[in-house]
């Protein structure tokens, strides 16, 4: 069976649904080769905890069970059906299971065989026609804000992997591309009073849609709740200009 080609990118964000909180663990990895043709159906594993919170999401007694259910299913459900275990929701008392897959090959009886190890936890089943992988980029994937912040962790805890002492405020540097000069300079004009400092500000021939290109730095703190905060006001602030914010970076400080 053709397997997926992709480097695994596991992450973690929260959703509310049907006004229920919701916690969703997601292959981002997989957005770079999806949708799979081969893969054009979604199968929803739902099964029912047994001791879940009082706001419906999983208790710690019930985690580790329930990431050994879910480790089974993508080992039998890998090797028998070419599955590709795209993410899951945790909600309302059930964890939700998603995999897509070619032909059915026997799936139902494959669930089975694992979820009779664990006979106290119910569960149900659903297969459905999803070659978009709509289910996946419009539900699991997470918000373009959500993405944003889970990239800005990423960098901070690479900057503590290499012994940054977060709590020291330092240079960083944002670039944001803009349509026009006239959005470009508007941008600049609405930040005129945040204490950024213009590095460069250039024209890309290359780029066809965003060609107006600003790089600008401030002295900040980088630890993930004061980052995420210059960086989503940064997004918004590009965005209401016709812009769009491209990253940071910093050095590392000891």
């Amino acid at each position: 069976m053709e397997q997926t080609a992709h480097e695994p990118d596991w992450e973690f964000h929260f959703r509310s649904v049907d006004n229920k909180p919701g916690s969703i663990a997601v292959d981002l990895g997989l957005a770079k080769v999806a949708p799979l043709a081969h893969q054009p159906n979604l199968l929803k594993v739902s099964i029912k905890m047994t001791n879940p919170r009082p706001d419906g999401l999983s208790s710690l007694q019930e985690t580790i069970l329930l990431q050994n259910i879910e480790d089974d299913l993508e080992d039998a459900l890998g090797k028998k059906c070419g599955a590709t275990y795209a993410g899951r929701l945790t909600c309302g008392g059930h964890r939700k299971v998603y995999f897509y897959l070619g032909e059915p090959n026997g799936y139902a009886e494959h669930v089975q065989e694992v979820m009779q190890q664990y006979n106290s936890h119910a569960y149900t089943l659903k297969l459905i026609p999803d070659k978009d992988w709509n289910r996946y980029f419009n539900f699991l994937y997470p918000e373009p804000e959500q993405l944003q912040s889970i990239q800005n962790r990423k960098v901070v805890e690479e900057l503590e992997s290499n012994g940054d002492d977060l709590s020291k405020a330092r240079q960083v540097d944002h670039w944001i591309y803009f349509k026009t000069e006239a959005d470009r300079a508007a941008f600049l004009q609405s930040i005129a009073k945040e204490n950024y400092s213009l590095v460069t500000s250039d024209y890309l021939a290359s780029s066809e849609d965003y060609p107006h290109r600003l790089h600008i730095s401030r002295t900040d703190k980088v630890d993930h709740q004061s980052i995420d905060k210059a960086v989503m006001y940064l997004r918004r602030l590009a965005q209401r200009h016709n812009g769009d914010y491209d990253g940071w970076e910093t050095s590392i400080e000891v």
